[in-house]
């Protein structure tokens, strides 16, 4: 029982699973700025957005099946278990390729895309469970402060990915005799993972569940598993090759909703479902969980787009584009601490909710007014403002469906809202980029003769056009940029005023000061 356990004890458990959990939040980073130098020595250029997608689909797919593991056994042995499989992966990564081409495995970069894959069958776990394990050790009103940290792990780690990787890749060579730069992105896990590890095992309790396990359902399991695969690769696909009307995307499409369609079937008669579906008469989870499907969305529409932005319009370099997304990251940070110490002191997250929505809602509207001409300082500026709207979102959903949850249920009702953020960012993104696309394609021929500069969507988000190419046309190729990504962040208005309007149906529940039963709303 938590109730047993000292202060110490309880940050050093909070201390190893947030240090997890920036592992698996810094490597959703940290790779892709070491992508060119793996494609160029595995020589796989055709298959290098797989690098990105195969870590995406398991850490998506698993995310449930974790949750509903947290409720039918020990926190901690799920952990550990989720934790040993990440670093298993990141090995196996670091490993592709050395020892030539592998029966069943292929070559360096198909042994890559598939280690990426047990990568991701860890780092589900590391995000589901920091969640649930802090539901655990906290009482709801004194949670806000702690799950704010978990913000502040996103946040860091979006900053440090990009300049560690860039920095390994780069200078990395040699620091270990006959490795390459690159692989050290993979193995720097190791040792951090197993500083995690150590504190997971010798510090945390059992956690283990309040009511005896009843068997999984690994048919349910297989089910979901084979539903979002196929779902998540479709939104991913290269709409350049494979439209929305291609018969590979709709193939996918169609299985996905077919397994998906039999996964609920499955999910109400079964007596131990993955996913408790009576969750959904609870009006909080129902309302939040929209509401975190479609800041997903918001949250990517941003970190994908702006950067097209500075290269395309403003014709910054590659490195100040990533560079200026440290504003929005410091602002994730800033917002998510304060939003969570705030509520553990005072209650009433709804109104913080509601607040940082307000203000994400006027960060992106000066994003989308955004003249060609508008200088740089200035972008920084709109993003932090969005930054500092992004962060209570992180925590406080989360903390609200916890509140209103019941204790036996808390693994599935955590999990459910981290996969909903997950998705809903997946699907919207790909909707996203249809626009810019939809956009460009309308807006380039007009404005000038360079067919070479259209993009297309790709499993990281929209192909940037050659530089050759957006320099001979300027300024009219920068000024179809500038109208195509307005138009994306007026999307993105949409989105986050109807996050505002489910927030507005979630209840506003009394927060608990034990790890009892959920409260009702008062009268």
């Amino acid at each position: 029982m938590t109730e047993a356990l000292t202060h110490r004890q309880k940050m050093l458990t909070l201390a190893g699973i947030l240090l997890a959990m920036f592992l698996g939040a810094l490597d959703q980073t940290i790779v892709s700025t070491a992508l060119p130098r793996i494609v160029a020595d595995l020589h796989g250029l055709d298959r290098f957005t797989w690098v990105a997608t195969a870590y995406l689909v398991a850490s998506t797919a698993l995310v449930p099946i974790y949750g509903k593991l947290a409720d039918m056994y020990s926190r901690r042995t799920i952990e550990i278990v989720a934790v040993s499989i990440f670093l298993v992966g990141s090995m196996l990564c670091g490993l592709a390729g050395e020892f030539g081409t592998l029966p069943l495995l292929g070559d360096g970069m198909t042994q890559l895309v598939v280690f990426r894959a047990i990568q991701g069958f860890g780092g589900a776990g590391l995000f589901a469970m920091a969640f649930i394990i802090i539901a655990d050790l906290f009482a709801p009103a004194e949670r806000g402060r702690y799950q704010g940290f978990t913000g502040a792990v996103f946040g860091t780690s979006s900053v440090l990915g990009p300049l560690l990787g860039g920095f390994l890749t780069d200078k990395g060579t040699g620091l270990i005799p006959g490795v390459a730069g690159w692989r050290l992105v993979f193995y720097v896990n190791l040792p951090l993972g197993l500083v995690a590890l150590w504190f997971i095992i010798t510090q945390m309790p059992p956690l283990r569940p309040r009511t005896a396990p009843k068997p999984f359902d690994f048919i349910s399991a297989a089910l979901l598993m084979a539903g979002l695969g196929p779902l998540v690769i479709a939104l991913q696909l290269n709409r350049t090759l494979y439209p929305w009307t291609a018969p590979l995307t709709l193939g996918m499409l169609a299985w996905a909703v077919v397994a998906l369609g039999l996964f609920v079937v499955r999910s109400l008669r079964h007596e131990n479902p993955i996913l408790n579906f009576s969750l959904f008469k609870n009006p909080v989870f129902r309302s939040a969980n929209a509401a975190l499907f479609l800041m997903g969305g918001a949250f990517l529409g941003i970190i994908i787009f702006e950067p097209l932005f500075m290269v395309n319009v403003l014709g910054e370099s590659a490195t100040r584009a990533g560079a200026s997304l440290i504003p929005l990251s410091l602002g994730v940070v800033s917002g998510s601490l304060l939003a969570g110490q705030m509520v553990s002191r005072f209650g009433h997250y709804k109104r913080w909710m509601l607040s940082g929505l307000v203000l994400l809602l006027g960060g992106l509207t000066l994003l989308a007014t955004m003249p060609p001409t508008v200088q740089y300082h200035q972008v920084l500026l709109y993003l932090a403002i969005c930054g500092l709207g992004l962060g209570p979102t992180m925590p406080l959903y989360t903390l609200a469906v916890q509140n209103a949850t019941a204790p036996e249920l808390m693994g599935q009702a955590t999990s459910a809202s981290q996969f909903f953020r997950q998705i809903g960012g997946a699907i919207t993104a790909s909707a996203l980029g249809a626009v810019l696309t939809f956009t460009l394609t309308h807006s380039l021929p007009v404005a000038a003769q360079a067919p070479t500069a259209r993009p297309s969507v790709v499993a990281d988000g929209p192909a940037l056009p050659s530089a050759a190419a957006t320099a001979s046309a300027s300024p009219a190729v920068r000024a179809a940029f500038s109208k195509a990504i307005s138009r994306v962040y007026l999307f993105n208005i949409f989105l986050v005023v109807g996050g505002f309007v489910l927030t507005l149906f979630v209840p506003e529940l009394p927060l608990r000061k034990s790890n009892e039963g959920p409260p009702v709303a008062e009268k």
